[in-house]
Parts: structure tokens; C-alpha cells; sequence
């Protein structure tokens, strides 16, 4: 089978499609004829080996030598002890422990998986699982009168997170390049802000909730953009920063009556079938940015790790 693998951590340049051994699924596992997969930020860290974080389990070389998790496709094998899935179910789910969405066929764990909805195409149904569990968890807070900040909302889990909170009744204000202000205005932000131009940090109005997806900042910066009460939850950002609001945080926080720290995204169905219900029904928006053949993959990681993708981008096989 095809797939794009790499064997040292560097830019795109460094992927290349070759053929591979098919994947035979261990006990628990099913093998997943892959029909989609959509890309996240943790591909292009992955692919980089940095933030540091990014080489856990493989220091020097890569752990996997095919990226891609958020994948959709359809069982083709199932392994002992498999009893949800049977070959022809189609599935979709986040494959991150053994990745390989980058691929013509991958397998994965029975329990990160779950039914696609038929109301949804693979593509779409591949956008979901990673994105959709950060944007319920990080917009846990949001309601009627209160204000929230996405930092990064013109990615995947920022286009979510603007509609989740908006739904909730919450003044929401996305802060992304300026490229991206007038995609986050159309998915529903009140207010948007060029992080270019702006720190949203120095504000004469601070927020109730901060979801912050880039994160970069000093802990004091955020505990000056946050309301009494309010809560700042962080999702990837540098090594230093994650360590910063990891320790000074907790304290800055618990001693000024805010609470500041890093969001521990649950995986698996039961985090991102809830969003997934408000897609099927209509309630939420799925935002494609682009599409890309199997053999484009380094053009589109090159686009999601340039910060240029309006919502998901997502890999297509045939």
C-alpha cells in the first residue's frame, strides 16, 4: 500500500510516498480503509519535532513514521476480540496513539472509534474528533452574558469553538491573523482581533473564559485579560509557556480568584459525538478550507503549519 512516511524530524521536504508492508490489526484493533483524513496542528508539530513535547516516545527519530489521526474510512479487518465493528462499517475517529492516516489503509484501537453518521461524507466526519473534543472542552464555561476569547479561532477547533460558544449566548471574540478576521466573523465572532496588531491581553474589558490554542504568553499577561472568577485554558503552546502555566499559573490564579492552567483534552467518541450530533442536525457549521490528494501531503501541512487554513484542511483518497 501507499503511504507518506519520514524518518527524521524537519520541514516538509522531509515526507515522502512510498510503498509499505499493509498493517495487519493486533487484538482490539480493526484495519480502516482510509477515505479521509483531516490534518491538525499536532501533524506539523509531529512533523517538526517541536515543541519538544512533540518527540515523546521517539527523542531522535519519529516514533511513526506515518502521520495523520483524525481519520475516516471503512473497517476492513477487524482483530481478536473486536465486537462494535465488523468489515464494511464505516468509522471515523482520532487515531493519535498509532496515527497513520496518511495512508491507504491504517489501524487503529476499537475504542477510538466510532460510526460515521450517513448524514455526514467521510471528509467531513473527518474533521471532527480531535478539533470537536478541544472546542466542547475548551468552551465548557460559555454561557449567556459572558465573554469569551478564542486565541487561534480560525483553525479547525477555533471555528468550532466560535459557534459552540455563540450557541451558549456568549460574546465571543476571535483572534487569529489578519487574513483570518473576516472567516471569523462569517462563523459567528462579535469581535476579532489581529494578534498582529493587537495584544489581546492589554483590554480595557476582560473575558470570563479564554480558550487559548497558540499560546505564548507570560502568566501575568493572562491573569491581566481575565475577569474575576474567570478561567484561561491553554491547548498546545511552547515548552516553556505549557511549564509556566502549569506551576505559576495555578498559583497567580488561585491567589488573585481566576483560574489559569492547561486544558487536558478526554479523546475518544464519547468527547466528540456530542459535537458531532449539532453537525448532523445542522446546528453547527463544517468548515473545509481545502482538499488534497495522498501525494500532496507536505503542500497541505505546509499551508496548516503557515497558519493559512480557514478551518480544516483534510486529505482525500480515492
Amino acid at each position: 500500500m501507499k503511504a507518506v512516511v519520514y524518518d527524521r524530524y524537519g520541514g516538509p521536504g522531509v515526507l515522502r510516498v512510498e510503498d509499505v508492508p499493509m498493517p495487519s490489526p493486533a487484538a482490539g484493533q480493526v484495519r480502516v480503509r482510509i477515505v479521509a483524513t483531516s490534518l491538525n496542528l499536532s501533524d506539523w508539530e509531529c512533523l517538526r519535532g517541536s515543541p519538544a513535547y512533540a518527540r515523546i516516545g521517539g527523542l531522535w527519530a519519529p516514533a511513526r513514521r506515518t502521520l495523520g489521526s483524525d481519520i475516516a474510512g471503512v473497517v476492513d479487518e477487524v482483530g481478536e476480540g473486536v465486537t462494535r465493528f465488523r468489515p464494511g462499517d464505516e468509522v471515523y475517529g482520532d487515531n493519535l496513539a498509532l496515527k497513520g492516516g496518511f495512508a491507504e489503509y491504517a489501524v487503529a484501537p476499537e475504542h477510538a472509534l466510532a460510526h460515521k453518521p450517513a448524514e455526514l461524507t467521510f471528509a467531513e466526519a473527518s474533521t471532527i474528533p480531535q478539533a470537536g473534543a478541544i472546542a466542547l472542552q475548551g468552551t465548557n464555561g460559555a454561557a449567556a452574558d459572558r465573554r469569551i476569547l478564542i486565541n487561534g479561532a480560525g483553525g479547525g477547533s477555533g471555528s468550532f469553538a466560535i459557534q459552540l460558544a455563540k450557541r451558549l449566548g456568549a460574546h465571543v471574540t476571535g483572534v487569529d491573523n489578519a487574513t483570518k478576521l473576516d472567516f471569523m466573523r462569517s462563523v459567528g465572532a462579535d469581535e476579532v482581533i489581529d494578534y498582529q496588531r493587537h495584544d489581546f491581553t492589554r483590554t480595557s474589558r476582560p473575558y470570563d473564559v479564554i480558550l487559548d490554542l497558540v499560546a505564548h504568553r507570560s502568566v501575568f499577561a493572562y491573569r491581566r485579560s481575565l475577569a474575576p472568577g474567570g478561567k484561561y485554558r491553554c491547548v498546545g503552546g511552547s515548552v516553556p509557556t505549557l511549564l509556566r502555566l502549569l506551576t505559576a499559573g495555578w498559583l497567580v490564579g488561585h491567589l488573585t480568584g481566576r483560574t489559569i492552567g492547561v486544558l487536558a483534552v478526554k479523546a475518544g467518541p464519547a468527547h466528540f459525538k456530542p459535537l458531532t450530533d449539532l453537525c448532523t442536525t445542522g446546528r453547527l457549521t463544517i468548515h473545509i478550507d481545502s482538499t488534497f490528494a495522498l501525494d500532496e501531503v507536505p503542500a497541505a501541512l505546509t499551508r496548516v503549519g503557515a497558519g493559512q487554513a480557514l478551518g480544516k484542511v483534510v486529505i482525500t483518497l480515492a
